[in-house]
């Protein structure tokens, strides 16, 4: 019986992701950390003196932490009253405004950073307000991409509290203030530190968004990383600061999921919070600020982007869409940008069955190890799959270049380099999609089937994937989005003739001319269309199949 156990196809499909996550992703993440501190063979620390004795390097550190806790702020200062007010009112629109909310994180950061250079840029000022400096754009952009994620996880705790706490509190007496400060708050905290901790690790590690509206003035250690190995060639600095980047981001990771264990431990869950619809004046007021506020802040910037991608020489035209398919420059060596669309979406399709088959697979192990041993097991397995996710792109993308550059694994100038990055990328997002659904599956309802005959390859194919359909379907579409707007690996892994939709506009953005800004403004344009889309579609899934997410 034990060797049968074993030998059970949940247990083997753990080797798929098992092989895929060593070979690309531990062992590029060891060979930063060897290319750190030895060199033929012998340690070699010369490049700490570069770091610890610069005061530029020592800046750079300074300006990476600190912007990222005051974007931290911002955001919890835009987001905490808009989460009060959604997880207390029911009231007409309340769906859709929460879908606008969403769209800005699911967006490429090199969109973010085109829609805010035409908001508010040098160049925008589509509503009468300029931001000249680039710390302005940067710290805005940040609200922006970050606003629903503090947003949706401080509103869905906020709203389970709402149920209990709130109305037994009032019944003994106590007002709605005292509620507030000493019961809800209290309880609140574990979320918005959670929350916070999470946002905190997204601007920390923010690269596209530095980049673009930072320029060579603001930089944090995701830019110093690009920046010290693709122009400097100084791999073993490179690799320092990126290991560096990897053991805080690891931290960080570590504190946010002792944040959720705690607020999870406070959240009821038997009962949904009944909502109550705004009567009183001041209600109703503070719904339509927070529904200004919210359409202001997350459409705003990117009705600027369209508008500034239809308007050529001071007058509504295709122009830039038209030069999108045309060589301008007469250069022969010009790729077109309708090239770029081609190869992201190649990219992102051979990305979306790699990432599909690997988190599958490991979704299904994870299943296995709750099913047939302690839950421990599972508790390891979860949270190791889950590792991409805390780890920069930027520093993948890179570790890549340096260790698969020899035979057997001699990837670095493969066409399929990107789409495994990409996949590596979307991995979790499909395991995060699929493992909840396969979760919701009574155990009775297998072992029912194995009683009658079934065998366990008969059970997967009968029982469990057709009930998970549609968080494959989920799964495959947040492959398909997150490859098309990996930006940070991708800058790294691309050859200047294959280009990906985030490179390229990249590089048009920084050229100079009205055309190539315009082009870029474009591309941008198609890329928000399509993730836009597929994070609609994401959430019509997760809808009809609330348990799957």
């Amino acid at each position: 019986m034990k060797q049968r156990l074993y030998l059970h196809p949940y247990a083997l499909a753990g080797l798929v992701p098992a092989g895929f996550f060593l070979v690309f992703y531990v062992y590029p993440l060891a060979g930063i950390g060897v290319r750190s501190f030895f060199k033929n063979g012998q340690v070699n620390l010369f490049f700490l003196d570069q770091v610890f004795q610069s005061p530029r390097m020592l800046g750079i550190i300074w300006f990476t932490f600190w912007q990222a806790g005051l974007s931290t702020l911002l955001t919890l200062a835009a987001a905490f009253p808009c989460a009060f007010v959604l997880s207390r009112y029911a009231f007409r629109g309340k769906g859709l405004l929460q879908l606008l909310a969403s769209i800005p994180f699911v967006l490429p950061a090199v969109v973010t950073a085109a829609a805010l250079q035409a908001c508010f840029g040098k160049d925008g000022g589509m509503f009468g307000v300029r931001m000249e400096h680039p710390l302005a754009l940067i710290l805005l952009a940040h609200v922006f991409y970050n606003f629903s994620v503090m947003l949706r996880i401080m509103t869905g705790f906020w709203s389970s509290l709402q149920g209990r706490v709130r109305e037994a509190a009032m019944m003994l007496g106590a007002s709605s203030f005292r509620v507030f400060s000493t019961i809800t708050l209290p309880l609140l905290r574990p979320a918005v530190l959670a929350a916070s901790t999470l946002v905190f690790m997204f601007c920390f590690s923010s690269f596209g968004i530095i980049l673009i509206l930072g320029g060579p003035s603001f930089s944090t250690l995701e830019a110093e990383i690009y920046r010290q190995a693709a122009h400097l060639f100084n791999l073993p600095l490179a690799s320092f600061l990126s290991l560096v980047q990897i053991l805080f981001t690891f931290s960080l990771m570590w504190v946010y999921t002792s944040f959720t264990r705690r607020a999870a431990r406070f959240m009821p869950k038997a009962q949904q919070a009944e909502l109550k619809k705004p009567v009183r004046v001041w209600e109703k007021l503070m719904v339509a600020g927070v529904a200004v506020f919210v359409v202001g802040l997350c459409t705003a910037p990117l009705a600027a982007l369209v508008v500034k991608s239809c308007i050529y020489e001071g007058r509504f035209s295709p122009a830039f869409y038209t030069a999108l398919f045309q060589n301008v420059s007469g250069s022969i060596f010009y790729i077109p940008p309708v090239h770029a669309v081609q190869y992201s979406l190649i990219f992102a399709l051979i990305s979306l069955l790699i990432a599909l088959v690997t988190g599958t697979c490991a979704a299904l192990f994870i299943r296995f190890c709750d099913q047939r041993f302690t839950s421990a097991w599972a508790s390891f397995f979860d949270p190791l799959f889950m590792l991409p996710l805390s780890t920069s792109a930027v520093t993948l993308g890179f570790g890549m270049i340096i260790t698969l550059d020899r035979p057997p694994l001699n990837l670095r100038t493969s066409f399929f380099l990107i789409p495994i990055a990409h996949a590596l990328v979307g991995f979790p997002f499909v395991v995060r999609s699929i493992l909840p659904a396969l979760r919701s599956i009574p155990q009775s309802l297998t072992d029912a089937a194995a009683v009658l005959g079934a065998s366990p390859l008969k059970i997967a194919f009968t029982i469990d994937l057709p009930l998970i359909a549609k968080s494959l379907a989920a799964g495959a579409i947040f492959a398909f989005t997150v490859s098309l707007g990996e930006f940070g690996a991708t800058l790294f892994t691309a050859r200047p003739e294959t280009p990906t939709l985030p490179v390229a506009i990249y590089r048009f953005l920084g050229q100079p001319g009205a055309m190539n800004h315009g082009q870029a403004m474009a591309m941008s344009v198609i890329l928000m269309l399509v993730t836009a889309l597929g994070f609609v579609g994401i959430e019509n899934f997760r809808k009809q199949n609330p348990e799957g997410f």
